[in-house]
């Protein structure tokens, strides 16, 4: 039987990409309604293409921003993607005076001066030691701002006028700056390891690791989703 993966309207996001995504993997993608139907789901997508400030007053406005936190400190399998990661920490020099959910400490900055931004293309990921859900090898990418550091977290990096964190995982949650439902990266691996998340044995024998993508750094396909 199909299980359901329940996504967080954030009102700036692709949901239809998201969606398909999760198809893919035979799983039925559900919209959130309200906070009690999020606090049953077994697996919750939090995506978001956009501004920080705004996704976080969409949140805000259907009641879903404490339900997440609570969901996300009692360790149940939640993916957030692009904005939707950076929604994950405390602020975002994107939108000055609001507060981010703050489940992870830290500002999300601005790439440096000089640095093409948006980076729109290909990167290459390095896992760090611990992470278990994501892996290295390249990913798409479309953001101008991103985290430096998430303490208490295992990190994968980028480098983008710096290395970047582009995805961080602790227990059952992951975030990716990088887009895992992108039609063009055809559903990274990670996706597959948060959709077996609920079990513990999947999570302790983690998904082989694939070889990079061919292409390296910055090079950008057409029909990739936007970000911030």
């Amino acid at each position: 039987m199909s299980r359901e993966v329940a996504i967080v309207p954030t009102g700036t996001a692709n949901l239809a990409s998201v969606a398909a995504a999760f198809r893919r993997l035979g799983a039925v993608p559900v919209v959130v309604e309200d906070a009690a139907q999020l606090a049953r789901a077994s697996h919750v997508m939090l995506p978001g293409v956009g501004a920080f400030g705004a996704s976080l007053e969409r949140l805000d406005a259907l009641g879903l921003a404490s339900a997440l936190r609570e969901r996300i400190a009692a360790d149940l399998p939640t993916i957030a993607i692009c904005v939707g990661h950076q929604l994950l920490f405390e602020a975002s020099e994107e939108s000055p005076g609001a507060a981010g959910l703050g489940v992870v400490a830290g500002t999300v900055t601005r790439f440096p001066a000089g640095i093409r931004v948006p980076q729109f293309g290909w990167n290459e990921i390095q896992a760090g030691e611990g992470c278990r859900l994501l892996e290295s090898g390249y990913a798409y990418f479309a953001n101008s701002y991103r985290a430096t550091a998430a303490p208490g977290w295992h990190v994968a990096l980028a480098e983008h006028g710096g290395p970047f964190v582009a995805g961080m995982e602790r227990g059952r949650v992951i975030g990716c700056q990088f887009h895992p439902e992108s039609r063009v990266t055809m559903v990274q691996p990670c996706c597959r390891a948060f959709w077996s998340s609920a079990d513990a044995h999947e999570a302790d024998h983690p998904l082989p690791r694939r070889q990079p993508r061919p292409g390296g750094q910055g090079r950008a396909l057409p029909g990739a989703p936007g970000c911030r």
